[in-house]
């Protein structure tokens, strides 16, 4: 027994001495494993940290990406070396974008805008190609036959497109996607979209050999054809069925997984065809536009879209050689200013031909003169194909990166622009504000209401009803004209514009609303208020309570969020439903509409308030701090305001208004007081604030 237990103990022993071996093989992929993580945390960090910097100072974050790639690729830091299995995954980026094209596909608005999509939209891309490829090929064949004329024609495509994700953003943000030059912008952004998906095919079919590139290419056609009748004329009625019986689940995995699963595999069947996977994405997205789930399926796909995308974009950045460009600045200045120069001029002259007005010409031929996220796909696929050679593509690459980086600075300083080299912009500018002047210039006291849409003229219904004057601004042409049409106080002009709002009588408004749900025009309007009028009162429409604090801050005096008032009402009829009697009701509502709103604390509810209901005719009254104020430089609870019955519900500080101060607060000159309560108490505290009796 003794002697089994000294075995035991020994090998326990020898074990422990024994070295763990580690297989080579489990030793490399741990190796490759931590490579590979180090790359995606690297990726990860530098992203997050410049889309962090370009969304605080509003520049589009594919703009983040790109200077990612650019700073961590091989030709830079080299933090992250190029890799095959980066622009596999990339690719998907492409293929979710496609489909998100695909899935705003609509025939109804291509046919309205038709003139636009298919007149200025395909002569734009028509002859901005043939152009630069004939240009390209040209200077080709003057260095030697460097060119080949499919490297031309593939030069050519890359370079008409312009960026659909930074321009549509840009002028939505700017509010001027329903303007003259807005409409032309987006009409002809949605003839690119849709000219990307027959060079999809061209491109690989250029690759063929000299002798074999027509039959490719007819090869290509007929296979797209026969797809495209195929999957639109099957497709439609099998995917509307699949897709309810996918819902009637009621599972969002299943039916994200299902999404995935149409994109991805229509992507492959097209592919296995010898066609791209974006031609199978967009077909994906064409089939579920036609469904009742397309907004669902919207959302849902938003977040793979937008990461891949963003790696797409990485991958694009990774391929610009800053130390090459740095040796040949001047041919990638070139190239830009060429590609900028023709892509405008052809503009000009088409808009010119159609007799569009010099000014909306500048504008049009202005923003779409940028390359576009498209023309890195087009790129991209051709070097793949070995249609187009590195040398070749480094310099195109860099200008287009640059361009595209510089377009949301040349959309912003267009209006400078077109104002110095067109005087008869000024003039159109000059008679619209007249035209606004001259409908206001007997109004006084009025309303200024911005947006004249359904709560607009709601709006604009019960001002007219209690006799208050009113003026609407609308960026809509259509709206306004219907409206003016039919006698209504309303003219087109953006509300975010300083010499509007003055044409419009700022100075001598009673009140000002913002009745459409625009937080960034909100801010813009309150900024120009803010300067011109800090004591005017702006009533701000919003969809939910998470912008309240910022529209306050920046000068609103009261903000109304949609979701706030639903659930009120929503609340209301349940109470009534449950035989609360109709009175208790009111007051309940009224009371939470007095927390959320501080205006509805006195002058709203004592006109209709029945006796017995506490009111005792409290309303609110505006006290002005000037020069001699005995208040200036005290604090609120050294007043003894409570005392008189009379409570400070806000403060207006240059501008900024705050809600319930706290008797910390030191009073300024210059300083607006709101008194809340009845007519004795409101007396005695405006005397006490101003004569400090």
């Amino acid at each position: 027994m003794a002697r089994q237990q000294a075995l035991r103990r020994k090998r326990r022993a020898d074990s422990s001495r024994m070295d763990v071996t580690i297989p080579p093989h489990t030793t490399g992929r741990r190796s490759r494993m931590d490579s590979t993580l180090r790359f995606v945390l690297t990726l990860l960090a530098a992203a997050v940290v410049v889309v962090v910097i370009c969304r605080s100072i509003k520049l589009p974050p594919l703009l983040g990406y790109l200077i990612v790639g650019i700073a961590v690729g091989p030709n830079a830091l080299g933090w992250v070396p190029g890799s095959d299995a980066v622009g596999h995954l990339a690719e998907f980026g492409i293929v979710f974008l496609m489909f998100t094209i695909g899935l705003e596909f609509s025939l109804p608005r291509l046919i309205a805008m038709r003139a636009l999509v298919v007149g200025l939209g395909g002569a734009q891309v028509g002859f901005t190609l043939l152009v630069t490829s004939a240009i390209a090929f040209g200077i080709g064949l003057l260095a030697a036959g460097t060119m080949t004329w499919q490297a031309a024609l593939v030069l050519g495509c890359a370079l008409s497109m312009s960026s659909t994700a930074i321009l549509a953003k840009t002028l939505s943000d700017r509010l001027e996607l329903n303007s003259e030059h807005g409409r032309r912008i987006i009409g002809v952004l949605l003839f690119q979209d849709l000219a990307v998906v027959p060079m999809l095919v061209l491109i690989p079919a250029l690759a063929a050999p000299g002798g074999d590139l027509a039959a490719s290419l007819a090869l290509a056609v007929a296979k797209i054809t026969v797809t495209l009748v195929v999957l639109l004329k099957l497709g439609q009625p099998l995917m509307r069925r699949w897709f309810h019986l996918v819902a009637r689940q009621k599972s969002p995995e299943l039916f994200v997984l299902n999404v995935l699963l149409i994109t991805l595999g229509l992507a492959y069947l097209t592919s296995s065809m010898g066609l791209s996977l974006a031609l199978g994405a967009f077909v994906a997205g064409v089939l579920i536009s036609e469904t009742e789930y397309r907004f669902q399926v919207a959302e849902d796909i938003k977040p793979f879209r937008d990461i891949l995308l963003g790696l797409f974009f990485i991958t694009v950045g990774m391929l610009v050689d800053l130390a090459w460009i740095a040796q040949h600045l001047l041919l990638v200045a070139g190239v830009l200013v060429a590609m900028l120069a023709v892509k405008a001029l052809v503009l000009l002259g088409l808009m010119a031909a159609a007799r569009t007005d010099s000014g909306v010409s500048l504008r049009v031929a202005l923003t779409l003169s940028p390359a576009g996220e498209f023309g890195f796909v087009l790129l991209t696929l051709a070097l793949g194909q070995g249609t187009l050679e590195p040398d070749v593509m480094q310099p195109v690459l860099a200008a287009m990166v640059i361009s595209m980086m510089a377009a949301p600075f040349i959309i912003e300083h267009s209006e400078r622009l077109v104002r110095r080299w067109r005087g008869s912009d000024w003039m159109s500018r000059a008679m619209q504000l007249t035209q606004i002047a001259s409908q206001t210039i007997v109004a006084d006291r009025h309303v200024i209401i911005c947006g004249y849409g359904r709560s607009g003229q709601n709006l604009a219904r019960l001002l007219e009803a209690e006799q208050v004057p009113f003026f609407a601004l609308d960026l809509d042409p259509v709206r306004v004209r219907e409206a003016a049409a039919a006698g209504e106080h309303v003219v087109f002009g953006d509300a975010a514009r300083r010499e509007v709002l003055q044409a419009a009588g700022l100075a001598r408004a009673r009140a000002l609303v913002i009745s459409y749900a625009d937080v960034h025009s909100a801010l813009r309007i309150l900024e120009v208020v803010h300067e011109l009028r800090p004591e005017l009162p702006v009533i701000v429409r919003t969809v939910d309570d998470t912008d309240i604090d910022r529209l306050k801050a920046a000068g609103a005096a009261e903000v109304v969020a949609e979701i706030m008032e639903g659930s009120l009402m929503l609340a209301s009829h349940a109470l009534m439903v449950l035989g609360v009697p109709l009175n208790r009701v009111l007051r309940r509502i009224r009371s939470a509409r007095e927390e959320l709103y501080g205006l509805f604390r006195g002058f709203f509810h004592g006109a209709s308030d029945q006796p017995g209901e506490g009111t005792d005719n409290v309303f609110l009254h505006s006290v002005a701090l000037v020069y001699g104020s005995r208040s200036i430089g005290r604090r609120l609870g050294d007043l003894g305001l409570e005392a008189l019955s009379a409570e400070i519900s806000a403060i207006r500080r240059r501008g900024e208004r705050e809600l319930h101060p706290s008797g910390d607060t030191e009073l300024r000159e210059g300083d607006i007081i709101v008194l809340r309560g009845n007519a004795t108490a409101v007396a005695a505290a405006e005397i006490r604030l101003v004569q400090g009796a």
